[in-house]
């Protein structure tokens, strides 16, 4: 059975507290959705502002394959807007619940309905697809929802939504009333979770394993409050789970990480490490028994292979290392050690991790140097000279110089402060080379004082979702910013160098 993916993350998870995205940002983002495979993207709500609507008008007029749709209240002047905008898709709601009803809109359950239907028909009359939401649907009065959604498909109606406005509802409760609604209206159904209680999934494949057809998701599942049910985390589910009835959409899932990652930097909104498919740590492994059961068949500790949604898995060294992970990663920079040189390392590696302290990928090849008592790791990015300029009333300024494989670049650029243009600097002849980006930045005083230390931990990342990390200690910020971005960028280079010659090999 095929499910539609209706995206709402430019309405519902533009609504995200702290996020405002610009008609070009929108625009773009709407551009990846499609490239990504999503049936219907919910581009704005028309009425809210010039800008909202500009938006809207950018992306209905730019020949995308997905279906645009606005969302309307339950008012013909929010009808109205979207028409303006060159919509010929709405998604009209009005809420169902009798607290929304009492306290909110100050109505009758009959005018609630009289409003629903003449939104439906207004839409219908001007040649619009109306879908058609009953706000609040999991805390309204049951009897009177099917009523609802058995009037508005007789005034014409071409789909109605289960909205689970304030993630109330539970697996077993969103599947009874999706049956409720199938059979009051006749029409596809979709369901709208959120993820209040961290249900939202769970509710989203429960009414698609009760017969609605669509879900409305979003990715990273951004939204109001704890945010919607997430594409990434929905769609995966459908294909990978063992349900007994199979199910497929039209995304392109290898595109799922890269869109996550656009979407994450473009609203501002940082992806939890341990979320589900997309999050830094999806693919990660530390524990010893872990590594070792995934360098013998991936499937020991992983569900689905990385690749499938665009990421790598990588490892990481701490005190749960074991002895083959660690040797995993080092043969990573074609360091390979013997079986005792080996256990040395994996002793000084836990002895750092019993620390409480993390260890990055050139702290561990450091002790693989001290142990072999060798310097033979190649260095492909050296720093041949950089300064900084910064002041009152003067934008910071870096400029850098690199030697990599043996060829001179130059880099300049401006930033936040001193620090912000010295890595953008770096960022800007690297990003065009091995197309490296900062990941993570993290800065820490080790000592107090005018004169104190800094630690400063820094994780790169290249398109490919390869990273490395870095650490770096100096009295200066800026200098010691630097230093760590080198080693780090060496490191993934190093990293991807290696693996190149395997393959031509």
């Amino acid at each position: 059975m095929r499910v539609r993916i209706f995206d709402t993350t430019l309405r519902d998870g533009e609504q995200t507290p702290g996020v405002a995205l610009s008609p070009e940002k929108k625009l773009s983002i709407a551009k990846k959705l499609d490239d990504l495979g999503v049936d219907a993207i919910e581009a704005g709500f028309p009425i809210i502002s010039d800008g909202e609507q500009q938006a809207i008008k950018l992306i209905t007029k730019a020949n995308l394959s997905a279906e645009i749709c606005g969302l309307a209240r339950t008012s013909k002047k929010d009808i109205d807007a979207a028409i303006d905008c060159g919509l010929n898709y709405i998604h009209t709601f009005i809420a169902t619940s009798d607290i929304h009803l009492q306290y909110k809109l100050k109505m009758t359950r009959d005018e609630a309905l009289a409003k629903a239907i003449e939104a439906v028909e207004y839409g219908k009359a001007h040649g619009l697809q109306v879908e058609f939401s009953a706000e609040d649907a999991t805390r309204s009065d049951r009897e009177f929802l099917k009523r609802v959604f058995s009037e508005v498909a007789k005034a014409g109606a071409d789909r109605v939504d289960i909205p689970d406005t304030v993630g109330y509802s539970t697996p077993q409760y969103m599947a009874q009333i999706t049956k409720d609604a199938i059979a009051a209206s006749k029409l596809p159904v979709s369901v709208h979770c959120h993820n209040d209680f961290g249900l939202a999934v769970a509710n989203a494949i429960s009414g698609i394993h009760a017969g609605a057809q669509c879900a409305h998701v979003t990715i990273n599942g951004i939204g109001e409050r704890a945010g919607n049910a997430s594409l990434e985390e929905f769609v995966m589910a459908l294909q990978c789970l063992p349900f007994e009835q199979k199910w497929e959409t039209g995304i392109k899932t290898k595109l799922l990480y890269e869109t996550s990652r656009y979407v994450s930097n473009l609203v501002g909104i940082t992806v939890q490490p341990n979320k589900a498919i997309v999050g830094e740590n999806a693919f990660g492994h530390e524990s010893g028994i872990h590594t070792h059961g995934i360098l013998s068949n991936p499937l020991t500790y992983e569900p689905i292979s990385p690749e499938l949604v665009g990421r790598t898995r990588w490892m990481q060294v701490g005190k749960h290392a074991g002895i083959h992970g660690i040797s995993a990663m080092l043969e990573e920079y074609g360091v390979k050690p013997s079986e005792g040189q080996l256990r040395l390392i994996l002793d000084k590696v836990k002895g750092i991790g019993d620390q409480g302290k993390h260890i990055t990928d050139v702290e561990l090849l450091s002790i693989a140097n001290e142990i072999l008592g060798e310097h033979a790791i190649k260095r492909i990015v050296q720093l041949t000279g950089f300064s900084v300029s910064t002041g009152i009333g003067t934008m910071p300024y870096a400029f850098v110089k690199l030697n990599i494989d043996g060829t001179d670049y130059v880099g300049t650029d401006y930033g936040v402060g001193p620090v912000d243009a010295a890595l953008n600097a770096i960022q800007k002849i690297t990003g065009e080379i091995a197309k490296v980006r900062v990941k993570e930045y993290k800065l820490d005083s080790i000592s107090g004082g005018s004169a104190a230390l800094c630690e400063v931990t820094i994780k790169v990342e290249d398109a490919f979702g390869n990273m490395s990390s870095a650490k770096s200690i100096g009295e200066d910020i800026v200098t010691t910013s630097v230093q760590a971005m080198i080693d780090g960028i060496n490191r993934i280079m190093l990293k991807k160098t290696l693996k190149q010659k395997k393959i031509g090999s």
